[in-house]
């Protein structure tokens, strides 16, 4: 595998679930893949868990790690063609990303969307200068409009804790403080299709996700009747898509918060997020610290979604 940017570029998703299972009995099984290789990882956006989590997927598979936040202790980057350099970006990432390349085997991008145009963003105009020009496998840890190693560990964690063969999943929007962008939701929409699950999203009306991610979902903006007898309630907050409303937050209500009392209109369903989490605004405090909340499990197969993307880019070089 050359690139990963979306969870359909899987070869087998089934497979590769396979493959995560026994990265995460055996983590330290195949040192030998990675001895004398590099992964090199650029977060242009803030990171906890994918920083972590990557790091140590690379160094559980032998590798050399080296890590570049653009925002500290680099030179400013211009991402754009055609523009005169007179401000204060010194270098343009058409020549940063060959020069990065040189100097690795394996790259992983973090940038997420601006909201300064949607085109551009959906065109992930970062994400694929750095696959067409750094000479070197690519895989995304959150672009403009995916986050592909979340979402491999959100349906290992589903298929850890599932009790039927297509349980209903339910990813809710949930209020929030800033513009979010979509990419989380779009992603978990994708993985959870391809799965299979009886996926039913939830949003105000809005807040509807791009229909190419979202096709085969049953969509509502009735919150309540989403949740009854789910399996799996999956929270997250994303700003608006459509038309001129693109990255702008149009609704804050609280009554979308993820209680109690909504959780039980479930069949006792887990609770899902992808971290970090405003609580009392996503979620209440007792649904997060609920034994049904499975965001701390979710959390730690981020170690292995990477991983088990990592062998399986390794093996191809």
């Amino acid at each position: 595998m050359k690139e990963f940017t979306s969870i359909r570029q899987l070869p087998d998703l089934q497979e590769a679930l396979r493959e995560a299972r026994y990265v995460k009995e055996h983590p330290f099984a195949d040192q030998e893949l990675g001895r004398n290789r590099t992964a090199l990882l650029v977060f242009f956006n803030n990171s906890l868990r994918t920083r972590l989590s990557t790091q140590k997927a690379a160094m559980n598979l032998g590798m050399n790690v080296m890590v570049l936040d653009v925002n500290q202790g680099a030179w400013k980057l211009e991402t754009r063609r055609g523009v005169i350099m007179d401000s204060d970006k010194s270098e343009h990432l058409l020549e940063a990303i060959p020069v990065m390349g040189s100097y690795c085997d394996l790259i992983g991008v973090r940038s997420f969307a601006q909201f300064e145009s949607r085109e551009e963003d959906y065109g992930e105009t970062v994400l694929r200068q750095f696959i067409e020009y750094s000479g070197r496998p690519v895989f995304s840890m959150e672009s403009a409009t995916r986050h592909p190693l979340q979402t491999l560990a959100d349906i290992l964690t589903i298929e850890e804790h599932k009790s039927s063969a297509r349980p209903k999943v339910v990813m809710t929007w949930a209020p929030h403080p800033k513009a979010l962008p979509q990419a989380v939701p779009n992603s978990f929409a994708e993985g959870a299709l391809l799965a299979g699950y009886d996926l039913v999203i939830a949003n105000p009306e809005g807040y509807d996700l791009d229909p190419e991610f979202t096709r085969g979902a049953t969509v509502t903006h009735n919150q309540d009747e989403a949740l009854e007898g789910a399996d799996f309630v999956y929270a997250k907050n994303w700003s608006a898509y459509g038309g001129d409303n693109y990255g702008k937050v149009l609704n804050r209500d609280m009554g979308w918060t993820v209680t109690a009392e909504k959780m039980a209109l479930t069949n006792n369903a887990f609770f899902m997020h992808c971290l970090p989490v405003r609580r009392n605004m996503i979620v209440s405090d007792d649904v997060i610290e609920s034994p049904r909340s499975l965001v701390i499990p979710e959390a730690a197969n981020r170690v292995v979604s990477a991983q088990t993307i990592l062998k399986m880019m390794l093996r191809d070089l």
